[in-house]
């Protein structure tokens, strides 16, 4: 892949995307991310997927050149469509998804960020969605997601200023779950990482689909959900060997079985 390079490093994989000035969200970055995204969950190494940006950004958002073009190909339906669902398998996939953020991470480089799993960021990075400066809004779900983190009157507030938060404000207000100084954040991120890791893969991808499960608001089908989860994992070897080395009073050895 030209724009994306994958490191694994024990069972986190390292997502880095390198499109310079900014690692704008152009269609062959959004297409290598696919491919990433894909490779990686049919990966039976990898149980977490860590995700960053070379350079002096996250991603600023989308390559305005390529609007550009695609206004004059008619090409924008397509463009919205792909982004949606590709965000859309990112807050499904069934690993675990931490999103490491400096520098920016607007537009669509923040609606990428809010579907992975977890964001953590730098003091001084900026958060935002621009887009109604441009005399647009929004076009990868970032409507949808933002208010579910933020609350209605912050997420209007980001859109209809324009006006980005910081990362120690991100997290402040819930869009981000750390900031650290820049030096900081790749090691602290791959060391949650790496503890994440350690968890049952069973275990781990049904929380993730309990937990967006959730935001269907069925209260009473998500108990359902969960019971029966549960009652699933607790036959599995998995849930044995965490259960015995509880016991033991020493580190489980999860194989995913």
């Amino acid at each position: 892949m030209e724009f994306i390079t994958i490191k694994r490093e024990n069972a986190v994989a390292c997502i880095e995307m390198n499109r310079p000035p900014a690692n704008a969200l152009a269609q062959a970055l959004l297409k290598e991310l696919a491919q990433a995204f894909g490779q990686l969950e049919n990966d039976p190494e990898t149980r977490v997927v860590l995700l960053y940006g070379k350079g002096r950004f996250f991603s600023a958002g989308a390559d305005i050149k390529e609007f550009v073009q695609l206004r004059e190909s008619g090409g924008s339906d397509t463009m919205a469509v792909s982004g949606q669902e590709l965000f859309e398998k990112v807050e499904a996939f069934p690993k675990p998804v931490i999103a490491a953020i400096h520098g920016a991470a607007l537009g669509g480089g923040l609606e990428l960020a809010m579907a992975c799993h977890i964001r953590l960021v730098t003091e001084n990075a900026k958060l935002g969605l621009p887009e109604l400066s441009l005399g647009l809004v929004p076009g990868f779900a970032g409507t949808q997601r933002l208010p579910k983190y933020i609350g209605r009157g912050k997420a209007f507030e980001m859109l209809w200023t324009s006006e980005p938060l910081t990362g120690t404000e991100a997290v402040q207000q819930g869009l981000a779950n750390h900031a650290y100084k820049e030096e900081e954040l790749l090691p602290k991120a791959k060391a949650l990482a790496e503890k994440i890791a350690k968890k049952s893969p069973l275990a781990l991808k049904a929380s993730i689909e309990l937990v967006n499960y959730a935001k269907t608001n069925d209260y009473e089908k998500g108990l359902e959900q969960e019971s029966a989860r549960f009652l699933e994992l607790f036959g599995s070897k998995d849930a044995e060997e965490g259960i015995k080395a509880f016991i033991e009073k020493r580190e489980p050895r999860f194989t995913g079985a």
